[in-house]
């Protein structure tokens, strides 16, 4: 698939119409108060569904109530493998990478000013990694589990930030296109999936080529059941990489709410990192992962430790080194791997569940190592803005 100028302005005009007339519906109905309160009870696959649920949402939810039927189960095995591997390392770039470059797209940054709120910057974060979590347990689309029901809300609550900005006349649809669009949607998709990758990549973590296609479909079936258009989305990571490329040329830029989002973001770091001796890090480790120029547009800090963070790759191939050639060495690490990332989203939510609960108007306050042998060492697609 080739990607063009026209094709992503056609991306930009679309939403998901199968949500979007779901949240028109129930706002007509009023009855979006109702399917809230009770959305909150519907946290597990193959929960019985409450009495009182509006009937479009029941509908709704039978309708999306599993994975697409093309998934390739022992591809989406590598991937969570990959991720038992690598927690850490991706915990790290969806924080330092990820999130910044969204804030790095000027339309992205606002909208998630107008709907999350400048001052609760944590609800993002604890809503992207404990959606993560969920996604790589092993038993994501099966009964119990907490992933598809947070697939099926979050949907919903895009479609529902759709609908209050549009209906509102608080975006400006011909500048700005489609809030939360399917271009917007499928960059989001990249900015979790490859720039996770090329994350990694410059941290000097080993991956081999299978364990990093693996994730990058595992983030493709998410974009599936998060309603981006199968037909436009990426099937490989070189298709990825010219979506991704063109997408940052055509958007990319300062912002204030861009800048206050990543000042939100290093507050956040710095107080859940102990002590402030090393809350410099938090700023040099964006910087170094994002490039100067992007950290320069967010406004990151500029710090002694921006020549430090530099020795990461060489610590880290130490550590992989002990992983492989040590059992106990290997446990010992995908322990710390979990408990860190545990750490670090339980900082995040205050020990809650989010809920991924419909808006009712925005407002300012709203807020085992890898099965995948280490062979054939993945290296990124190369950068399609020469060509």
């Amino acid at each position: 698939m080739t990607y063009t100028e026209t094709s992503m302005d056609a991306l930009r005009r679309s939403g998901d119409e199968l949500a979007d007339t779901v949240v028109a519906t129930l706002f007509e109905r009023g009855e979006v108060g109702t399917f809230n309160t009770l959305m909150r009870y519907v946290s597990t696959a193959g929960a019985p569904l409450p009495d009182g649920l509006p009937d479009v949402a029941r509908e709704y939810l039978r309708a999306t109530s599993v994975p697409p039927a093309w998934v390739d189960w022992a591809e989406m095995e590598k991937a969570r493998l990959f991720f038992i591997d690598n927690s850490v390392h991706i915990s790290t770039a969806l924080s330092f990478v990820s999130m910044p470059a969204c804030y790095v797209v000027p339309h992205v940054a606002k909208l998630l000013s107008a709907t999350h709120g400048l001052n609760y910057p944590s609800k993002r974060m604890a809503e992207t990694g404990q959606f993560t979590v969920y996604l790589m347990q092993p038993d994501a689309f099966e009964a119990g589990s907490r992933f598809l029901p947070a697939a099926q809300k979050v949907r919903l609550l895009h479609a529902s930030i759709r609908h209050h900005l549009e209906r509102e006349n608080r975006w400006d649809t011909a500048a700005l296109g489609t809030p939360i669009c399917q271009e917007d949607m499928i960059g989001g998709q990249m900015f979790f999936s490859l720039l996770v990758l090329d994350s990694l990549h410059r941290l000097g973590i080993h991956m081999s080529t299978e364990g990093a296609e693996a994730y990058f479909y595992a983030w493709r079936v998410v974009g599936a059941m998060l309603g981006v258009d199968q037909g436009a989305v990426p099937r490989t990571l070189e298709e990825a990489r010219q979506f991704l490329d063109l997408y940052m040329v055509r958007h990319m830029g300062p912002s204030e709410e861009g800048t206050h989002l990543t000042r939100q973001l290093i507050d956040l770091y710095e107080e859940v990192v102990p002590g402030t001796f090393f809350d410099p890090i938090v700023s040099a480790l964006i910087r170094y992962l994002i490039g100067d120029t992007c950290a320069d547009w967010l406004q990151v800090p500029r710090t002694a430790w921006d020549s430090v963070v530099k020795v990461v790759p060489g610590l880290l191939g130490v550590l992989e080194n002990i992983e492989d050639r040590s059992p106990l060495g290997a446990w010992a690490l995908d322990r710390l791997g979990h408990l860190t990332t545990i750490f670090e989203l339980s900082s995040l939510t205050r020990g809650r569940v989010m809920h991924y609960a419909i808006p009712e108007q925005l407002k300012k306050d709203f807020g085992v190592t890898g099965g995948v042998p280490r062979t054939h060492r993945w290296t990124p697609p190369v950068s399609t803005l020469a060509s």
